[in-house]
């Protein structure tokens, strides 16, 4: 009997943490057949890439913030100032665009510390800060661009969001190249799953078993190449993915083996107990928004490259989409609890559904009502399960 209670409970266990990738592939394959297949098109799968892929940069930042029990109001505003500043220096003061780059950043980064002070060492709520941010930093983008939009000629800079490795090492009708780096990626993720397995082994911990974690590497490895050989055939690998899974195995790693990270999650997790630990609470938060500034800014600069321009009205809801997609990937309201990967998940599950429900040529309003359900019943979610825990 105890046998049986323990297999139900890994069972449990392993459906509540794999939910989130369940019902991703769910909301994929139902929009796949509603789409009659255009969704995992070649063409648009890489077009999918490149619209959303400011958001799960955003994300990235975000979830960092929540898991330290904050939020940022502004970075959909900073994605504007960043954007305004690159244009301004590139078209009107002919700087090179590496140098516009740079200093866009730069400008992040101050936005960050500007934050950070008021919140970490005045503190005042992150909730207020970052309102205040949205507004004045959203004033400052205004005010750089002389409220018109200002459009980018610069080659270079669109590449940034728009390049693509293609040819490199050849390949008959696909990009050999783009499948040789998916490759390696899955094989780096099957290393890395068979240490964490190792390590909890070592600490007498619940495991699935053999069969079904080479069952899950295997569905990984078939669904990740799959969408490789999609975009192998339409245009490559875009330059942009490749700084987006940089910054995911960055961010992953610092969340989970560094001692900031683990810091971060004391904070959210119980403050009262960081501080009587040492933690070094204030500059934790300090620089998290810092982060979130400079992460911010990056986004603002795939997205002015993008669309090739900067606008007044760039980033508006952005935050919004990057909170959804933290709560969704199953980041806790209360903070303490979140993950990158979750957060990209999240943000992939916003991306498909947006992209499926625009082709399907649902109206923008219906999309909002849909979005709006969903991250209501996300949150809904991570309650019932923090009550049904305590209850035990």
């Amino acid at each position: 009997m105890s046998e049986t209670k323990g297999l139900v409970a890994l069972v449990t266990r392993n459906l509540r943490q794999s939910g989130i990738y369940i019902a991703f592939v769910a909301i994929v394959i139902l929009f796949a057949i509603l789409t009659d297949g255009i969704l995992l098109a070649p063409n648009n799968l890489t077009n999918l890439v490149l619209q959303y892929s400011y958001i799960l940069i955003l994300a990235i930042g975000m979830v960092m913030v929540i898991i330290a029990g904050h939020i940022d109001l502004s970075v959909g505003s900073v994605v504007a100032l960043s954007g305004a500043v690159a244009a301004v220096l590139i078209q009107q003061q002919g700087w090179p665009w590496w140098a516009a780059v740079l200093a866009a950043l730069v400008a992040g980064l101050l936005v960050g510390v500007w934050q950070g002070f008021w919140i970490a060492f005045v503190g005042i709520p992150a909730f207020i800060v970052t309102l205040a941010g949205m507004l004045l930093f959203r004033g400052l983008a205004l005010l750089i661009l002389s409220n018109i939009s200002i459009s980018i000629y610069d080659p270079a800079y669109k590449q940034v969001a728009g390049g693509f490795f293609n040819g490199l090492i050849g390949g008959d009708g696909y990009d050999a190249f783009t499948l040789v780096i998916f490759g390696i990626g899955i094989l780096g993720f099957a290393v890395m799953q068979w240490r964490a397995r190792m390590a909890r082994l070592a600490y007498q911990q619940d495991v699935e078993s053999m069969p079904l974690f080479i069952g899950k590497l295997v569905v990984v490895a078939i669904v990740v190449m799959a969408f490789a050989w999609q975009l192998a055939t339409a245009r490559g690998l875009p330059y942009v993915l490749i700084l987006l899974a940089a910054l995911i195995m960055i961010y992953t790693m610092i969340t989970k083996r560094t001692i900031f990270g683990r810091h971060i999650y004391a904070i959210g997790g119980n403050l009262a107990a960081a501080q009587l630990s040492g933690v070094k609470v204030k500059w934790v938060n300090f620089s998290i928004f810092v982060n979130m500034g400079f992460l911010a800014a990056l986004a603002g600069i795939v997205f002015s490259s993008r669309s090739s321009s900067a606008q007044p009205a760039a980033g508006e809801m952005f935050e919004l989409d990057a909170i959804a997609a933290c709560f969704i990937g199953g980041a806790a309201v209360t903070g303490g609890i979140g993950t990158v990967i979750g957060a990209m998940v999240g943000g992939l599950i916003m991306a498909v559904m947006s992209n499926g429900m625009s082709i399907l040529g649902v109206d923008q309003s219906i999309q909002s009502v849909i979005k709006g359900l969903i991250l209501l019943l996300a949150v809904a979610f991570d309650v019932y399960n923090k009550r049904r825990a305590g209850t035990r």
